[in-house]
């Protein structure tokens, strides 16, 4: 039973499948470009899309709206302090605003940036600033079927071959995103992040914690990593966090607001601070509200300290888990274990006949909305273009939304479209955007004939 009661509610509708249909041509077979209101159950992203609470609605209406110095700001550093351990804090509108600030201090022509496995706009910043972003995975996290506890490893093998080819003056900067996005929300465990941050320490590089999702992955600590099993997912956090020199944070996920983001710098990394600092006033705004209205900023003080109360989190991470375990129970291939926020599907499994050139991930999205409503993302080449990765579909679960009955009809529609998977062809892509790396959010498609 959730900890929590519903005390507002949205009505949604499900179109009748001929509306679905049209509509689904009219976005050019991309979901981004479907109406919101022509969707039943978005599990687009979990970014910005959940619930708040009343806490944080009553803290919305004492949000300081001043230009410069104001007591929202204030609660907002304190949260971070507390809960996350950085004493600087640079504000920002969203995520890829605080990446744009970050990277943009940290990453030159001709860099090379190792992570666990960036995700789009991490990538998409990188190359925008020179520099060439490598995936660093474990071996475990391209086995769909492994038991591993922590397939989002960051794989110190991997890195240091490519330090030995490109040398280490070259890399200034190691991330590890936690939990690991773009390999199906994947855990993170401490004892790899002590690991990575001697290893960033060694070749003499900024050591970045993406912290967007910072507290599932705590939880998952604590349930799989034996030294923490007697800890709090708050402790815990502020252990995995406090050997990063640096946090870029999207408060959009465990930050639980629907807009908002920041750049968290370690005391004593005073130019990096003042850098980021003076990148934010020119692209985000000033210092106390870096694009942010105060009201915001006053919702994700309180958000940051919800996301690490034991009820929230551990009942967002199983509700996750019972949609991979309906999945999976209906015969719908799925990567396992379930990661903290999504469960994705194998669409090479699920689409077999279908050229990998001819995006199955995609044809497989389309086909949920298609069947059901539902409205995924594919993150596999079609989002990741020149890479190996599996065509994945990720079914992102919005915080404290929806509840069993839209789980089901989740499961209900992917088995549906896995009972007529033959009948699905592929897609080519008609128009796209310049940027390849981010052309999944607007490129057009067709099916192939």
């Amino acid at each position: 039973m959730r900890s929590y009661k519903t005390t507002m509610v949205d009505p949604v509708r499900l179109l009748p499948r001929e509306d679905r249909d049209a509509a689904l041509a009219d976005a050019g077979y991309n979901v981004f470009n479907l109406d919101s209101a022509d969707v039943f159950v978005d599990l687009l992203t979990d970014s910005g899309t959940g619930t708040m609470s009343n806490d944080q609605w009553a803290a919305m209406m004492q949000g300081d709206e001043a230009y410069a110095g104001g007591d929202s700001f204030a609660d907002l550093e304190a949260a971070v302090s507390d809960v996350m351990g950085f004493e600087n804090v640079v504000p920002a509108h969203q995520g890829r605003g605080a990446e744009n600030v970050l990277y943009g201090a940290l990453v030159s022509e001709g860099d090379t940036i190792l992570n666990n496995a960036h995700f789009d706009t991490t990538r998409a910043h990188v190359v925008a600033n020179g520099g060439d972003a490598v995936d660093c995975p474990v071996e475990a996290a391209t086995d769909m079927d492994s038991d591993d506890p922590f397939k989002g490893d960051f794989s110190l093998d991997r890195a240091r071959a490519v330090v030995d080819d490109v040398g280490a003056e070259n890399v200034p900067v190691v991330v590890l995103t936690i939990t690991n996005n773009s390999m199906a929300g994947q855990p993170v465990s401490v004892d790899n992040t002590r690991a990575v941050a001697e290893f960033a320490d060694d070749i003499d590089a900024t050591f970045v914690v993406d912290a967007c999702r910072f507290a599932e992955n705590a939880h998952f600590v604590q349930q799989r990593e034996p030294e923490f099993a007697d800890d709090s997912v708050a402790a815990i956090a502020r252990e995995q966090l406090s050997y990063a020199d640096a946090c870029v944070m999207s408060g959009k996920k465990d930050g639980l607001v629907n807009i908002g983001g920041f750049v968290g710098i370690r005391e004593g990394r005073d130019e990096l601070h003042e850098q980021c600092r003076q990148r934010g006033i020119l692209y985000e705004g000033f210092s106390t509200y870096g694009g942010m209205s105060g009201r915001d900023i006053a919702a994700f003080a309180v958000g940051l300290r919800e996301a690490v109360d034991p009820p929230y989190v551990a009942e967002r991470v199983e509700q996750v888990q019972r949609l991979c375990e309906a999945l999976a129970d209906r015969g719908v291939p799925v990567y396992q274990p379930a990661g903290g926020h999504a469960v994705y599907i194998d669409a090479n499994r699920a689409l077999d006949h279908i050229p990998r050139d001819q995006y199955p991930g995609q044809a497989f999205v389309c086909e949920l909305y298609r069947e059901g409503g539902v409205r995924g993302v594919e993150l596999g080449r079609f989002a990741f273009p020149d890479t190996d990765r599996r065509d994945l579909v990720r079914l992102a679960v919005p915080r404290r939304m929806y509840g069993p009955d839209h789980v089901e009809h989740v499961a209900d529609t992917a088995e549906a479209v896995c009972e007529r998977a033959d009948e699905i062809s592929g897609l080519e892509i008609v128009e796209e955007p310049e940027m390849e790396e981010l052309r999944h959010f607007s490129a057009e498609l067709r099916p192939v004939e």
